[in-house]
């Protein structure tokens, strides 16, 4: 499942000679002649993957310039209140104070520091929540990795061995939900047919909507940083 950019929305024309992409600032736009398959429309969109999703950060980037300021908040999947954050000196990197929902995040390299604590969340948390969606709706998997990889939300190997992107802890639940409803429905379809989008709707009945949101660039413009 690919993450971090829009649907790209796709134009038949007659008169196009050859495959055409344009990326904006609130969309992208591939331009495609008549004659061409579905399968060159995927190779096509394969091989300019990384320049789509460089040229869009640039854009968001840039949109976003003003608005640069990190969060005095977090909002995680699985708390009911948002995180308080407060910025300032300290030897260690963060410091996590679950009982009363505070984080220390310490003020040399902030921005840094932050993503290292969601990824150290996303480790702690996603494996178990994994595990409750997968006895809740009957699908058992075998292994389960966090990484933070740059294109997807998660993946299912034919192992069934599942890999979930650690940045869905800052998504809403129901949206970290579909995601692994998604990826345990792999482990009975290995494929996207319609067989498998009817077993993702038999635990999800809202996954379009989920879906839609997870393909509009959602992540906040410090997870990009490095």
């Amino acid at each position: 499942m690919t993450q971090n950019l829009p649907e790209i929305q796709i134009t038949h024309h007659a008169r196009a000679t050859r495959l055409r992409l344009r990326v904006e600032p609130t969309q992208i736009r591939l331009t495609v002649p008549k004659f061409c398959s579905k399968r060159q429309i995927q190779d096509f969109l394969k091989q300019s993957e990384q320049w789509m999703i460089d040229t869009w950060q640039k854009q968001q980037d840039q949109i976003g310039q003003v608005d640069r300021v990190l969060p005095i908040a977090l909002n995680l999947f699985n708390l009911d209140q948002p995180l308080e954050i407060t910025y300032q000196t300290q030897k260690k990197s963060f410091i996590f104070d679950e009982k009363n929902l505070q984080l220390f995040i310490s003020d040399r390299q902030p921005t840094q520091y932050l993503k290292a604590f969601v990824i150290a969340y996303a480790k702690q948390h996603l494996p178990i929540y994994l595990q409750q969606v997968s006895v809740e709706i009957g699908l058992k998997f075998a292994e389960c990795s966090i990484r933070q990889p740059k294109t997807r939300w998660g993946s299912c190997t034919a192992r069934h061995d599942i890999m979930l992107n650690s940045a869905l802890v800052l998504c809403e639940k129901a949206i970290t939900r579909y995601v692994c409803v998604h990826e345990l429905a792999h482990t009975r379809y290995f494929d996207h047919s319609p067989a498998f989008w009817a077993e993702v709707e038999k635990y999800d009945l809202n996954y379009k909507n989920h879906r839609k949101i997870l393909k509009s660039g959602m992540m906040p413009w410090w997870w990009f940083e490095h």
